[in-house]
């Protein structure tokens, strides 16, 4: 099973049921790919969902990822601080890393800077051509 790692914007698009991405979120419910997630990670969804969603859907959607078994959290221990135009983002790339992500899944610019860097090789796509690869 392939790993990938979803950027924050990714799995908040992903997880209504109302967008043509929605079939990402039901690929992971299905066990279709595994999810790679760091507390970083986690710390930032559920930060982000409960300020633009709410507290109740941010924690049954953190709960849900938490208890799938297509879930490996990992711990980078290495920074290797490759995006420098949102050092933030930084936290996606350090876990795909680390777990050999075939993608990270974002919609976020700043990910780009990972086309002009050769090593670590760090794959990005956008939510529309991996929903397509499922």
């Amino acid at each position: 099973m392939r790993n990938i790692v979803l950027d924050t914007n990714s799995l908040i698009i992903a997880i209504s049921a109302k967008n043509d991405c929605h079939k990402v979120w039901q690929s992971f419910l299905n066990g279709d790919y595994t999810l790679c997630i760091s507390n970083e990670i986690l710390e930032e969804y559920l930060e982000v969902m409960t300020r633009n969603i709410n507290k109740y859907v941010a924690e049954a959607i953190i709960y849900t990822i938490l208890t799938r078994e297509n879930v490996k959290r990992l711990t980078p221990h290495y920074r290797f601080h490759l995006i420098t135009s949102d050092q933030d983002d930084n936290k996606f790339v350090d876990c795909a890393i680390t777990a050999n992500a075939e993608y990270i899944v974002t919609e976020d610019h700043h990910f780009n800077e990972l086309k002009n860097i050769s090593f670590p090789s760090v794959a990005i796509i956008n939510l529309k051509d991996f929903a397509k690869t499922l």
